[in-house]
């Protein structure tokens, strides 16, 4: 198992909330996912680019659209600084089209998949994007229930798309941080496990500790394992 990235996502319908949470990522990591909701491809409204705009940080970071017709908003988010546009597949009649506008503004393409969308509605786009990311929850909302089938997707995922990044976004905590990890994630997005806790940083170092500790010890195994098994 190679190493697993984990980045925040942060989703709030609150100024205040944003740039509190903001000020305390920025003191244990430098890359950021923004959750971005117009309440109508998701029930819930988060705060809006006018938001992001008001705040400054030396964040590197990503726009999670969860938005219907998605090319709406891309050249907001391009002007203010996000190094990925991620959009759901279910969200347009047109995603390759998303896919064509957001090259040309310059940036990565990241495609989010809902639960419920089988890999093979997707694969015709997969060689156009830099990532897919599978949501394991319904999207929308922190706290979301994990949805455990999803990480048996990211593995057939991954026997098919050996070098395609992979990112997986909902659910992720301490208890099952290490067996997503597991499923071939190249990224870990979490959102309440890190943000909604006493203490951000302790939680995001202590998840991170986890998944490490859990790829060494299956490194260590696998070079002591001798030639033909046990």
């Amino acid at each position: 198992m190679s190493k697993v990235r984990l980045v925040p996502a942060i989703l709030t319908n609150e100024p205040e909330a944003l740039e509190r949470m903001v000020r305390q990522v920025e003191t244990f990591t430098t890359h950021v996912q923004f959750d971005i909701m117009d309440g109508e491809f998701v029930p819930s409204r988060s705060v809006t680019w006018e938001h992001l705009a008001a705040l400054s940080t030396a964040l590197t970071w990503e726009a999670h659209l969860m938005v219907r017709e998605p090319q709406r908003y891309l050249e907001d988010f391009v002007r203010l600084g996000a190094k990925k546009i991620v959009f759901h597949y279910e969200a347009t009649g047109a995603p390759g089209e998303v896919i064509s506008l957001v090259r040309k503004l310059g940036r990565q393409t990241g495609l989010a998949v809902n639960p419920d969308t089988p890999i093979s509605t997707i694969a015709p786009l997969v060689g156009e994007v830099d990532s897919i990311l599978f949501m394991s929850v319904q999207p929308g909302y922190y706290g979301s229930p994990f949805i455990p089938e999803v990480l048996d997707k990211i593995k057939k995922f991954r026997s098919s798309y050996p070098d395609m990044e992979i990112g997986i976004d909902g659910g992720a905590k301490e208890s099952n941080i290490t067996q997503i990890a597991r499923s071939g994630v190249d990224v870990i997005y979490v959102g309440s496990a890190i943000l909604l806790q006493p203490n951000p940083g302790k939680s995001y170092q202590h998840l991170l500790s986890l998944i490490n500790d859990d790829i060494t010890h299956t490194h260590r195994q696998g070079k002591n394992k001798p030639p033909g098994g046990w």
